[in-house]
């Protein structure tokens, strides 16, 4: 089953480098994925965030507000232990 990661901003820097990341992430932990960039700002405020960038996987949203590293990514990312930020 493919993970789907959506990226929710409007193409800022750190819209751009969230998705490096969490590319990197998925791609470094082998995950079969689809990405998806959510630009719009109705279907952004339709997750309910209030600060982008922000990272939903699979409907869940599990960052937002920040960029966090691509380790932290792994992690959040990793099918054994997903943890939240």
């Amino acid at each position: 089953m493919k993970t789907k990661l959506q990226i929710l901003g409007t193409g800022c820097p750190k819209c751009q480098l969230l998705t490096e990341h969490a590319e990197r992430a998925a791609q470094e932990l082998g995950l079969d994925y689809e990405l998806e960039k959510v630009t719009e700002i109705a279907k952004i405020l339709a997750f309910g965030v209030v600060a982008t960038p922000a990272l939903v996987v699979d409907g869940e949203i599990r960052v937002f507000g920040h960029v966090p590293s691509t380790p932290k990514l792994k992690e959040l990312l990793a099918p054994q232990g997903v943890q939240r930020t």
